[in-house]
């Protein structure tokens, strides 16, 4: 067989290199980078609160249930679910469910050790304390926070002063091992944003913030007292760490019938907030599970829109 002419050689050369190179894409321009979520969605495992005290839902198996339920991967527990049983072994089984079935751990909700705003000396420190255990069993999950409450009594001054100094103590031990303490809304002043924001800004520490939930507005049960919920969350909204989309009942359209779930989202996004959203269903005449995916599903719809 005859060679070809050298110049005839380099033209082939160069047109095959060509061809080569043209079915390479460029990175960063003929694939495009996978977008990121404007927010993740979790779970609070008060959502499943009459399930788990019927006996029907084992708390140990919480994440392996809100994997397989729903397609969560992300839950926030409840302190009151392991209060009796608390150690380093329920911990690490704990840990160990988890991390097996590749879901996060994100925070623990604590109840019932005492008052973080104790308007005596001695029983605040006791509070601040006692929180001092699922500290370490968040950091032993892997988790970012604790979220505690702010109940208290005395003036509107004075419970901001108690307060602050109840997050105070507990935070100089959640310093050394890295948790954050969040204060949600949860009743009394504490559902006033312009208070909570005031004992934040008192208290000016970066571990210290707070978990803004949509539905949690009412200052007083008694006389029926509310603070204004959008109010409320975007004046909480600097510090949070984390978010609690509040559900009750839907509307035919799939719409939380309380709380406009668009304008809570967006007006997060758009403070910067770009964390976990944990669904808490609350809703007394529906199923648990079914609650539970409404609030998803109106979840996803709503970060459609948003994204």
């Amino acid at each position: 067989m005859s060679k070809l002419p050298s110049d005839r050689r380099n033209f082939i050369k160069h047109v095959t290199l060509a061809a080569g190179f043209a079915s390479v894409p460029i990175l960063g321009h003929a694939v495009p980078a996978k977008q990121k979520k404007l927010f993740e969605i979790s779970l609070a495992q008060w959502s499943l609160h009459r399930r788990i005290k019927s006996g029907k839902l084992d708390p140990l198996d919480f994440a392996r249930y809100t994997k397989n339920t729903f397609d969560i991967h992300a839950i926030e527990y409840v302190n009151q679910f392991y209060a009796d049983t608390l150690s380093d072994k329920l911990v690490k089984e704990l840990h160990t469910r988890a991390t097996g079935e590749g879901v996060k751990s994100l925070l623990i909700m604590c109840d019932n050790e005492g008052s973080l705003g104790d308007p005596d000396k001695k029983a605040r420190a006791k509070a601040a304390s006692n929180h001092r255990r699922w500290a370490d069993a968040a950091h032993a999950l892997g988790c970012h926070s604790i979220r505690v409450n702010a109940h208290s009594a005395g003036s509107r001054t004075e419970q901001m002063q108690y307060v602050a100094d109840g997050l105070n103590q507990l935070a100089d031990y959640c310093d050394k091992i890295q948790i954050n303490v969040i204060v949600e809304n949860h009743g009394g002043l504490s559902s006033d944003g312009q208070w909570l924001s005031e004992v934040m800004k008192l208290v000016n520490r970066p571990r210290v913030g707070t978990l803004p939930d949509f539905g949690n507005f009412v200052i007083d049960r008694e006389t029926g007292k509310r603070y204004d919920k959008y109010k409320g969350v975007k004046e909480l909204l600097p510090w949070a760490k984390a978010l609690s989309a509040k559900g009750y009942s839907f509307n035919g359209k799939g719409e939380e019938r309380e709380i406009d779930f668009y304008r809570m989202m967006k007006m997060s996004v758009q403070a910067g907030y770009s964390g976990y959203v944990g669904i808490e269903y609350e809703g007394e005449n529906s199923d648990e599970v079914q609650g539970i995916i409404k609030i998803k599903t109106l979840l996803e719809s709503v970060h459609s829109k948003l994204a």
